[in-house]
């Protein structure tokens, strides 16, 4: 007795047998045109309230985009960075996959609670690799970083300020001071021969971590260990 497969069964096979495919290659999926990788969604008043705005793409100036205030932020898929001011200068916060009810949620600075631009943040490495040093054009003492991240350099012995620093790969921020506090400043691969190169108005760094976003790092988000130094 012959078995017969019908023209539907085979269709449901062949959808089958693609989600499959897909499911094992989720980076190959990530990359296919037409899908964005960053996506977040402004809320101008606290808590997820009021009018929200969506982002897929760099902003420059979110008042001329319609946004009067940013009030909280659902980011989807990231990761982001945030500007003090437009045009993407200012103070800088970084945003990963997760929800931010309030200004003090994505900074500790307390200078600002404004945000007037936004980019998404490239993630193209798993690697990570950094080099922080003590003078500009990358002279002087050295602190060097291989996937890891640092709450505080006091304990691993550089008590050095930071003026230029040396990505090598990944993306990185780093932090005024121990425990992943104060000003932030974002460390994307390439050179900073000076402090104002990578937005810093004194040479002050003490604490620095990687950005993993989904296609590295499962969660995509990143929560500091409590009592961290």
């Amino acid at each position: 007795m012959r078995s017969i497969i019908s023209p539907l069964s085979l269709y449901s096979f062949i959808i089958l047998f693609t989600m499959a495919t897909d499911h094992q290659n989720p980076a190959s999926k990530q990359q296919q045109p037409g899908t964005s990788a960053f996506k977040l969604i402004i809320y101008e008043q606290e808590n997820f309230q009021g009018r929200c705005h969506e982002l897929t793409g760099p902003c420059n100036d979110l008042q001329e985009a319609g946004v009067e205030k940013v009030g909280s932020i659902l980011v989807l898929c990231g990761p982001w960075v945030g500007y003090e001011q437009a045009n993407c200068k200012g103070e800088q916060y970084v945003f990963e996959k997760g929800e931010y009810p309030r200004w003090d949620s994505w900074t500790n600075s307390r200078r600002s609670d404004n945000i007037f631009a936004f980019r998404p943040i490239k993630v193209d490495s798993q690697e990570h690799k950094i080099v922080l040093y003590e003078n500009p054009s990358f002279a002087g003492k050295k602190i060097e970083i291989i996937d890891d991240d640092v709450p505080s350099f006091h304990s691993h012995g550089y008590q050095e300020k930071v003026t230029s620093v040396r990505v090598q790969s990944g993306t990185w921020v780093g932090y005024q001071y121990p425990g992943y506090r104060g000003y932030q400043y974002l460390f994307e691969k390439g050179e900073y021969k000076d402090c104002a190169e990578f937005g810093a108005q004194f040479p002050q760094i003490q604490s620095v971590r990687r950005i993993r976003d989904m296609q590295w790092h499962q969660r995509g988000a990143f929560h500091p260990v409590a009592g961290a130094n």
